[in-house]
Formats: structure tokens, C-alpha cells, sequence
């Protein structure tokens, strides 16, 4: 299973919106076939494997580190496969969470006689799969907040400068994020202060990676319509209102626009994040200012942050990380669950998931 994993790793950057998943088959004790799903609409890691075993898959064991599918998509079923091939077992490290398969296909094949079971290293395999797993279960995209930081957490100076307070090291290490991403997700501040791009620009080391969708949060339409964002496309805004009547300009650009108006008159990020699920996207990552982090944090939409600290210190009057809610007493604090912490050139990244009070 262990291999599996690092085979379903191929697909780190070009799955979307299907999961990554990897295959080996076992034939007396020796691997007699492996194989990874690398593109949504081609072959999944069990017809790879199948087709690299064989004869030898007769009688043999497939462990696969998700629920083998039992329903016709862009292909055929692969449990239908397997079971075909003349596998005996089936090991899977979770089930799919798929509402689509949810547990067939390993019923279906235990129906045929096939030896089924499920749970093996099931938390390495969820690790690669946050945000499928998400939008099938909860019909949003895992959201993972980036934040660039100095070590007294802050993120531009008094004036708005903040080019570069991190490493070329830890910005290279952003682009690997920005690449498994379906969705690069920044607040239109952020487009008016920095006229950022947001693609993946390190092709050379993701030379299979696709562009991320961008999608910029501007409640007005204030983007500029030569904002350099808006020259790649695939892009979307979300906007609440359009008093200055811009929407058809910025149709004309190509530019995907999304109405989603809450009760204050900004864009409701909850309906935004179930539309961008809707779009299939997976998981989506926030490079924004304080205001759109401390919103999305605010109201628990945030599911993992990425931190980057420099070894630096801005000082007090420097922009923060988060504008959260003024807070009286420690038990209001978002308590983090630190999942990971290493160094990056001089910078320190750190990556926790937020663990919010229940309501």
C-alpha cells in the first residue's frame, strides 16, 4: 500500500477534479503490475496495473488506495476490471467518498466472490486527497490559506510594501502549492496593491501542471480592466453589486463573473466556495490580504494555513495576517493543530489546521 501511495503522488498536479490514486498488484508475494491515475478521461491506476500484470493477475491481490469505482463515468467501472482480470483480493486504503460508489464497488466485487477489505494506511491516503474528499462530503473545496509573514507576523509594511518579505527558496516552494491547486482564490485589495499574476510560473519543475483557475473576491468590481490577472484566463470574479455597471466589460475580457451577494453587501464566501465545488474544483488556494483571510478564517471556511516565516521583524505598524473579530478572553483564540514545520532557504514554513469551537 505504501507503494500505491507513492504512485498515486504522479498525479499530485494533474488529477483534478479526479482524486489521485495508485495501484499495485501482488502475485506470491512479488509486484506483478502497478500503475497510477495521472488525467481525468484516461485509464485509472487499476487498468494500468492490470495491464502490466497480465496473466499473473489471476488469482492475485490489488492494493489500491481508493475504493476501485462501480459506476460508468469517462470510463468504464474498474471493479468490472479487476474482477475480469481474476483478481482474489481487493485491499483498499479507503472507501470512495464518491456518493456514486460509496461502498459499491466493494460490495459488488465481495458479491462476485472477490476477498474485500478496507482501512489499510487510510490516513496517508486521505492526505492525498483533501479536497475531493471535501467537495464529495460537503460540497466545498478544501480551502489552504498561504500567508507570507515576518516572524512578528506581519505582511507589508505601514505603506503597503511587502515585495519580497520572504525567500526565493519559500517562493519557489509556493509555486508547488499554487500547481496542485485548481483554484488560486485573492481579494481585489490585493489586485489593486500588487497587480499580482497568480499563475504557476515554475514549469520547470511542474511541467505537467495546469494554470489554476484565479478568482478574485470584489464585492464592487473595482478590478482595473488592464489588471495583468486578467490577461491569462481561466479567471472568475465574485461580486456582490455592480453600481458602476462594468459586468459586460469585463465579459468582453472573457472573464467568468459570479453573483453572490450576502446581507452586508459583500460577496458570501460560503456560496462562493459551494460554486467553485460545483465547478469541480478541489482544492483552493487563498493568496490574500488580511481582510479576505481574516474573513474566510472568521467563518470557519479556512481548512489548512500555510505559513511562511522570514526572519525578519516589520514592527507594530505593519499589516497583520488576519483581521479577526476583537477578542476579550484567550478561549476565543483559533486553536491550530500544527501539522508540519520545516525550514525553507532562511524561512521557516509552517503548515496547521485551524480547529474551530463548535457552534
Amino acid at each position: 500500500m505504501s507503494r500505491a501511495l507513492q504512485l498515486a503522488e504522479r498525479g499530485l498536479y494533474t488529477t483534478s477534479p479526479n482524486p489521485r490514486v495508485g495501484c499495485v498488484i501482488v502475485n506470491h508475494q512479488k509486484i506483478v503490475g502497478e500503475g497510477a491515475h495521472l488525467k481525468a478521461g484516461e485509464p485509472h491506476a487499476e487498468v494500468h496495473a492490470l495491464q502490466q500484470a497480465g496473466v499473473l493477475a489471476q488469482g492475485a491481490t490489488a492494493y489500491v488506495t481508493l475504493e476501485p469505482c462501480s459506476h460508468h463515468g469517462r470510463t468504464p467501472p474498474c471493479a468490472n476490471a479487476l474482477l475480469k482480470a481474476g483478481i482474489k483480493t481487493v485491499i483498499a486504503a479507503m472507501v470512495d467518498p464518491n456518493p456514486l460508489v460509496a461502498g459499491q464497488g466493494l460490495s459488488y466485487l465481495q458479491s462476485q466472490g472477490v476477498e474485500t477489505r478496507s482501512g489499510l494506511m487510510k490516513t496517508q491516503a486521505a492526505a492525498l486527497n483533501p479536497g475531493f474528499i471535501t467537495r464529495m462530503a460537503h460540497q466545498k473545496p478544501w480551502v489552504r490559506c498561504k500567508v507570507a509573514a515576518s516572524l512578528d507576523g506581519k505582511t507589508a509594511m505601514e505603506n503597503g510594501h511587502s515585495q519580497w518579505i520572504t525567500s526565493d527558496a519559500a517562493r519557489l516552494d509556493v509555486q508547488h502549492w499554487r500547481a496542485r491547486s485548481c483554484a488560486v482564490m485573492t481579494g481585489v485589495g490585493t489586485v489593486l496593491a500588487d497587480n499580482p499574476q497568480f499563475t504557476v510560473r515554475a514549469f520547470r519543475a511542474f511541467p505537467d501542471a495546469r494554470q489554476p483557475l484565479r478568482v478574485v473576491v470584489d464585492s464592487h468590481l473595482r478590478t482595473p480592466l488592464d489588471a495583468i490577472i486578467l490577461q491569462n484566463t481561466p479567471i472568475l470574479i465574485a461580486y456582490a453589486d455592480d453600481t458602476q455597471h462594468r459586468a459586460q466589460q469585463f465579459i468582453d475580457l472573457g472573464v467568468m463573473l459570479f453573483h453572490a451577494p450576502d446581507q452586508t453587501g459583500k460577496v458570501c464566501l460560503a456560496t462562493l466556495l459551494r460554486h467553485l465545488a460545483s465547478l469541480q474544483m478541489n482544492e483552493v488556494m487563498v493568496e490574500a490580504g488580511l481582510g479576505l483571510n481574516g474573513a474566510l478564517m472568521a467563518q470557519h471556511l479556512v481548512d489548512e494555513l500555510i505559513l511562511y516565516y522570514a526572519p525578519k521583524l516589520m514592527g507594530a505598524a505593519a499589516h497583520g495576517m488576519f483581521a479577526l473579530p476583537s477578542m476579550s478572553h484567550m478561549n476565543q483564540a483559533v486553536q491550530l493543530n500544527i501539522q508540519d514545520v520545516r525550514q525553507i532557504g532562511p524561512d521557516i514554513r509552517l503548515i496547521a489546521q485551524p480547529v474551530y469551537a463548535k457552534d
